[in-house]
């Protein structure tokens, strides 16, 4: 599902995912490379209507795995050391943007930061098909998962010595 029916769906991690990722304009994106390994890439982000959405230079290697494979992982950047935030991940598939909708992308971009991408260039949606949420905190952490079509489970699961 796109961002704004998993924002429907599961608020409370959509927000957190909002604050982390989409207000951040930056992700940790995991992609697959042709012999399966993973390919971990910093990419830039903007909530463009109801998709969270990443451009990316025209046949780079990660825009290249998504084509190939569109499955991916994307992941908030970490705030340090200690990380007080925690760690968001969203799971699901790329799906190429095209049209007016990539028209809106380059619009958002470039009232964010007076600058937009030249074509050809490639823009992806994320397709979100479950989510967690991690924070460490006392002596454990709280662990947030979601799946599409199911309800948030929250745990918090402490440390075993």
């Amino acid at each position: 599902m796109r961002w704004a029916e998993f924002s429907r769906e599961c608020p409370e991690l959509a927000e957190i995912a909002r604050e982390r990722i989409a207000d951040a304009h930056i992700l940790l994106l995991g992609t697959l490379r042709a012999d399966g390994s993973p390919r971990i890439s910093a990419v830039e982000c903007d909530l463009v209507g109801d998709d969270l959405c990443s451009g990316m230079i025209w046949q780079s290697t990660k825009a290249l795995d998504l084509v190939r494979d569109p499955r991916m992982t994307v992941h908030s950047l970490p705030a340090g050391l200690s990380n007080p935030d925690g760690d968001m991940k969203l799971f699901g598939m790329a799906v190429p943007v095209e049209g007016e909708q990539k028209r809106a992308y380059d619009r958002t971009l470039h009232a964010r930061i007076k600058w937009s991408p030249t074509e050809p260039y490639h823009c992806f949606a994320y397709d979100i098909a479950s989510a967690g949420f991690v924070k460490f905190r006392g002596s454990g952490r709280d662990s947030w998962h979601w799946r599409a079509g199911s309800v948030l489970r929250k745990d918090f699961r402490p440390d075993v010595v």
